[in-house]
């Protein structure tokens, strides 16, 4: 048989990454989005027709996380943090690349954009902060001209993110949120001075009630709800009656709802895998011409008539594409990095497997080529609200393993989003129960498939993901051959106390309150196991996290070095919850591939 041809690293790395924002100029003739090809995740812009890309904004140390054009579409808003603190920033940039301008100032804290911020006349800006108060998320309305701001604050333990100004200025939109589970949609009267925030979904009950974009006759606004079953389907809410109209339902769920004069588009979340569809006319279709993979973002042409997206794949990392209403579809970019240039990359095979009370658990396995048996990552995603999807994952770290003969399996343990609500909620105030259950299922699961080494198995994650591989390694009896923790929670006392101030009504719902479950959560944090931890360990830190701080880490790294534990660590000093920095990011993700290669393969010689 032919020998498989072995790449470094570096052979599968993007040649740029992208954040999940864009923006097209008011004309639909460039689109605006946010990419790293500078090192940093800078603004840039592109014709959307196809061309050369032009870099508005890098601000130095600061990524770039939201964009919007004003309605003249001579200059782009977007907002911008240092080094990972989430402690956003409002600037103003001309698309032809002068110097950014701060927009307000003031102390750092979560500046957010609304989705779309302007009013039509682009003088008034819609966005939330917590510049007030550390713990709660004002709505804002900014008066560009005057510079003057007016303020509504939401009411106790809601956060405020908005959604937009209707077309005719009257209604500012806005999401109100207590969890991932329960988000409503509110008004506020812009025409009135004395307007408090008025919640106009709270007659259908609680749950999911996320609103997306305006009616061009500002008649009414468009929203995610999961109000008919488990899962979200798109709706309508009209201002001048009660009830919601279903503009799309199906047996999975509805994401990235977009309005633009006539057309609506939307993705749905089948197994993982994004399918557009387009309604115009009344008549939805899928686009035809869309290639398989998870659409990350999505922006209609502001007449309507087309669409640019992020498109991440399996097999191919993402890029900004554009589709048109034909059915026709364009890369716009080209981040294939060399491997994909002289290798077939390998796409995952899409499976259930049995965990307890009868429940079956979905999950993506990448099968290296050549003879096995094959070492396996049991690779956890973040959130604990988030989804394992077929995406070209950790900068092609993946892929990479794969090209080194080791293979990777990625569950969607309980918690994880895309199948039913109530599978989400059943790691709420259960964390290392039903999901560390589920992860034991996995590996019970792994020692039955064929061409697989089950003495051979390395946990990883970040964030959540971080806490899951750490459990795993202390809390589960296998010989596991390493784990890699990319901040993640070793304490979730800690962590619950630490977690950002916006976060208290969240937390308390989703983990459980540090005063009154101290020692259940304890019982259940990986720091309490620490001593039955034996399997090398790598854990790499963000010093500016804002999420999981750098406490977290530093209490069991301390921990088991007292004990002689073989550990690595890694901090980052400019980094916060992730990478922004290109060079760090890759220089983790190589040792992280060194790591997992060399135990992987010493554990089984």
């Amino acid at each position: 048989m032919e020998a498989v041809a072995r790449h470094t690293y570096l052979d599968f790395v993007p040649r740029q990454r992208f954040q999940p924002a864009l923006a097209l100029s008011p004309d639909a003739g460039t689109v605006a989005y946010s990419g790293n090809a500078g090192g940093h995740f800078g603004l840039w812009t592109m014709p959307a027709a196809g061309g050369p890309a032009q870099r508005v904004a890098e601000l130095p140390g600061r990524a770039v996380r939201q964009i919007a054009w004003t309605p003249d579409g001579k200059d782009l808003v977007f907002t911008a943090d240092l080094e990972g603190d989430e402690q956003y920033r409002i600037y103003r940039a001309a698309a032809d690349g002068a110097e950014p301008v701060e927009i307000g100032g003031g102390p750092d804290c979560q500046r957010i954009l609304a989705a779309a911020p302007f009013d039509a006349t682009g003088r008034y800006l819609a966005y939330a902060a917590n510049d007030r108060d550390p713990a709660v998320q004002d709505l804002l309305v900014r008066d560009l001209d005057e510079g003057t701001e007016r303020r509504i604050s939401p009411p106790d333990g809601v956060v405020f993110e908005p959604t937009g100004i209707s077309p005719d200025g009257r209604w500012l939109l806005a999401a109100g949120s207590t969890s991932n589970t329960d988000v409503a949609a509110y008004l506020v009267d812009l025409t009135d001075p004395a307007s408090e925030a008025r919640c106009v979904t709270a007659r259908h009950g609680q749950g999911i009630f996320a609103p997306r974009g305006w009616a061009p006759d500002s008649g009414g606004f468009y929203l995610l709800t999961n109000v008919w079953s488990e899962f979200t389907a798109a709706a309508f809410q009209p201002l001048d009656r009660d009830g919601l109209e279903v503009v799309a339902r199906y047996d999975w769920d509805v994401e990235l709802l977009e309005a633009a004069g006539d057309t609506l588009a939307w993705a749905v979340n089948e197994a993982g895998r994004s399918v557009l569809h387009l309604r115009r006319d009344g008549v939805t279709v899928i686009h035809p011409g869309v290639p398989p993979g998870v659409i990350t973002a999505l922006a209609l042409a502001p007449d309507g008539g087309g669409a640019v997206l992020l498109i991440d794949a399996a097999t191919r990392p993402t890029e900004l594409a554009a589709v048109d209403l034909a059915g026709g579809f364009r890369y716009l970019t080209d981040a294939r990095p060399p491997a994909l240039r002289v290798i077939d990359p390998v796409e995952p095979e899409s499976i259930t497997y049995p965990a307890s009370g009868g429940r079956e658990v979905h999950a993506l396995l990448y099968r290296p080529g050549g003879p096995g048996p094959h070492p396996v990552v049991l690779s956890i995603h973040g959130g604990p609200e988030g989804q394992e999807r077929p995406g070209y994952l950790r900068s092609g770290l993946y892929q990479h393993l794969l090209n080194q003969g080791i293979a990777v399996f990625a569950p969607n343990i309980a918690g994880s989003t895309g199948y039913g609500i109530a599978h989400q909620k059943l790691i709420y105030r259960d964390w290392g129960g039903i999901d560390l259950d589920d992860l034991d299922h996995a590996v019970r699961h792994l020692r039955t498939r064929p061409g697989l080494d089950a003495g051979r198995i390395a946990a990883m994650g970040g964030s959540y993901g971080g806490f899951a591989a750490l459990s795993c390694v202390a809390r589960l009896p296998y010989p596991w051959a390493a784990c890699v923790s990319i901040c993640g929670p070793t304490n979730l006392v800690t962590l619950a106390k630490g977690a950002p101030p916006t976060w208290k009504t969240l937390v308390r719902t989703v983990l459980g309150d540090p005063d009154t479950d101290a020692e259940f959560l304890l019982r259940r944090s990986p720091v309490t196991h620490a001593g039955a931890i034996t399997a090398p360990l790598f854990v790499l830190q963000g010093a500016r996290d804002p999420r999981v701080p750098r406490s977290e880490s530093d209490q069991l790294v301390s921990r088991l070095r007292e004990r002689g534990v073989q550990v690595r660590y890694d901090v980052f000093p400019d980094e916060g919850h992730g990478f922004t920095n290109r060079d760090n990011e890759l220089k983790a993700y190589g040792e992280i591939a060194r790591f997992l290669t060399d135990h992987l393969r010493a554990c089984g010689a």
